[in-house]
């Protein structure tokens, strides 16, 4: 039996924002995979994007990576941004991991024990992760990748992305015979002068704009989708869910669908979320449940058994995240663990 509420994943679209992410920054792409795949299961997207060329990939934490080699087996690099913690020097050579070294402190463990194939990551201006441009060490034995991470990619006109672009070919340029990685989604975008030798997207090989909006060039990869559970007659002057977040101003017809905050439908969607349902954009009314959601259905023709999307091709990842108050990131990663993810292809 179908459940009531499933997360469904082009891989297809998911190959197409592969290529078209490597066309336009001119470089190979070492996809992000982090989060499980923002949520969208990093052993079938890393999987499908090997047999597009992908040999590189980036994790955020020692355990994804662990996770990470199982399924795609020796031969892909596997970066973790978190670095070398404390304690975890040996997970991370048990698994052939490679940590991005991010202080002093991390570079010394890894090395105390010993060492091995490692990025660098430098800060140009984020202030989140990595050596400051002026405190990063000098070449040692083992790196063979340097970073940094745009902070304004999703803005083309933020003076920003050029101070950091020239800021890391400066600091990079101490690091000769290694991968140069620098560019993001957006970066990809910002011309070739980013891309040095290879990009680094995540957001929009899974559909997401690269600007924080809907972009005709990336193509929706998830689509996440609900069973109407109920229909039933409002009348006029009635609420419809908790705390009388809603009440009608006439007779209304309410379709209460099977996904709440429970499945990731973030409660910040009330009052603004909309699905498509019956070919339509339609509100969700009231406030969303940790289980439900009620959705105006209203002079259409929907039956109990039919479905409501809630993002995907019909009803666009940054749109829906724009009616939520947020990104598309957090949309994402947020659809919890049980919606059962499946893959078309």
């Amino acid at each position: 039996m179908p459940a009531p509420a499933t997360l469904t994943v082009d891989l297809n679209a998911l190959a197409a924002n592969f290529r078209t992410l490597e066309a336009a920054g001119g470089a190979p792409v070492h996809p992000v995979v982090k989060a499980d795949s923002y949520g969208l299961g990093a052993a079938a997207c890393a999987a499908r994007l090997m047999v597009e060329g992908a040999r590189t990939f980036f994790v955020a934490r020692t355990s994804e990576g662990e996770r990470l080699r199982a399924a795609l087996g020796p031969e892909p690099a596997i970066y973790v941004l978190d670095g070398c913690l404390t304690g975890r020097a040996a997970r991370l050579r048990a698994a052939r991991l490679k940590p991005v070294l991010n202080t002093a402190a991390q570079s010394a463990e890894w090395r105390t024990a010993g060492g091995g194939p490692c990025g660098l990551q430098i800060d140009t201006g984020m202030n989140r992760l990595g050596f400051r441009v002026g405190e990063a060490p000098e070449p040692f034995e083992g790196l063979d990748l340097v970073l940094s991470h745009l902070a304004c990619a999703d803005d083309p006109a933020e003076p920003m992305n050029a101070r950091q672009r020239d800021a890391f070919a400066a600091a990079a340029a101490r690091y000769p015979g290694t991968v140069r990685s620098f560019a993001n989604s957006g970066g990809a975008f910002l011309g070739r002068d980013y891309a040095f030798d290879a990009l680094r997207p995540g957001i929009s090989l899974y559909g997401g704009g690269p600007e924080g909006r809907p972009d005709p060039r990336i193509r929706p990869v998830a689509t996440l989708a609900a069973e109407v559970v109920q229909v039933r007659e409002v009348p006029s002057g009635e609420s419809v869910g908790y705390s009388r977040g809603f009440v009608t101003s006439g007779p209304t017809r309410i379709a209460t669908c099977a996904t709440g905050y429970a499945d990731g439908v973030l409660r910040a969607y009330s009052p603004n979320g909309l699905v498509c349902v019956a070919g339509q954009p339609r509100p969700i009314v009231g406030r969303v449940s940790m289980d439900v959601c009620a959705v105006d259905i209203t002079g259409l023709e929907v039956a109990v058994g039919d479905t409501v999307e809630l993002f995907g091709p019909n009803r666009m990842l940054d749109d829906a995240a724009d009616a939520a108050g947020t990104i598309a990131y957090e949309l994402l990663t947020s659809v919890s663990a049980r919606v059962p993810r499946v893959y078309v292809s």
